[in-house]
């Protein structure tokens, strides 16, 4: 065999990555997001978070659904509709509490922990198998016993807001 023909033989295998890459994202069940959206499922209906918990955060239900929204704009292909979905999400906040969590020797309270619980029905009316109800899912965040809630709390929500998507996401496209 003359040189250029090994030097074509290794490329070959090369090549062959962008043929598979383009195979594997075309049958549409498979995307690098890791998402496992049948083809044939087009549509997602994400409804407003009701709020449910005992302690307030005006905010909280709109921004938990807002930034879900747009996690699955940008990581599927799916097409966000006001109603009738084929897939759908509803949700309440059920559980919004600050505890302590670390104590001093002079018994208070050094860490403080504020953790968000929320309940999930989520309905595939493609593949109705893949459907659950009241799924429960928490996220939390610490911060100094020293600072006020209200110094901290809208940063805490934020990365409290963007675990609980990751965690919904996860649940319901992605099938971990």
């Amino acid at each position: 065999m003359s040189c250029s023909g090994k030097k074509i033989l290794a490329w070959l295998p090369l090549a062959a990555v962008p043929a598979i890459v383009l195979l594997l994202h075309s049958c549409g069940i498979y995307s690098f997001t890791g998402t496992s959206i049948q083809p044939d499922v087009k549509t997602v209906t994400i409804n407003y978070f009701e709020y449910k918990a005992l302690k307030v955060n005006p905010s909280l239900s709109n921004q938990l659904t807002e930034a879900l929204q747009e996690k699955f704009i940008k990581l599927t292909r799916l097409e966000l509709v006001d109603e009738e979905g084929d897939l759908e999400i509803t949700g309440a906040v059920t559980g919004y509490d600050v505890k302590a969590t670390a104590i001093t020797a002079n018994e208070e309270a050094a860490q403080n922990r504020l953790t968000v619980n929320v309940k999930i029905s989520f309905a595939n009316r493609k593949y109705p198998e893949d459907d659950f109800q009241d799924k429960s899912f928490s996220a939390y965040a610490d911060f100094d016993a020293m600072t006020s809630l209200d110094a901290v709390e809208s940063q805490l929500c934020e990365d409290i807001v963007e675990q609980l998507c990751e965690d919904i996401f996860n649940a319901t496209v992605a099938n971990w």
